[in-house]
């Protein structure tokens, strides 16, 4: 496995990197010291998001875009009659 001093990793850290990401990993040392090992990660990609992933957990009701509509209305109402404005509606 390839070792590198610290300046030579500030120096040429993107080269490495994109070396280690393909299987390459490296040693960083400091004063021929081994202070860390760099290692591409398993999966560096987060993965597909898969839509529907609880639809057999969870049921949502088919009104669920305009449940609690009267109290939102009502409270809304509310505030405006506070401030002295007439709501519509």
């Amino acid at each position: 496995m390839k070792s590198v001093s610290i300046h030579e990793a500030k120096t040429n850290l993107s080269r490495l990197v994109a070396r280690a990401a393909k299987g390459e990993p490296f040693v960083i040392a400091k004063a021929g010291k081994p202070l860390v090992k760099v290692v591409a990660l398993d999966d560096p990609s987060p993965g597909v998001r898969r839509l529907g992933f609880l639809s057999a957990r969870l049921k949502v009701p088919n009104d669920f875009d305009r449940m609690g509509e009267e109290e939102v209305r009502r409270r809304f109402a509310r505030t405006l009659r506070r401030r002295g404005v007439q709501a519509d509606g």
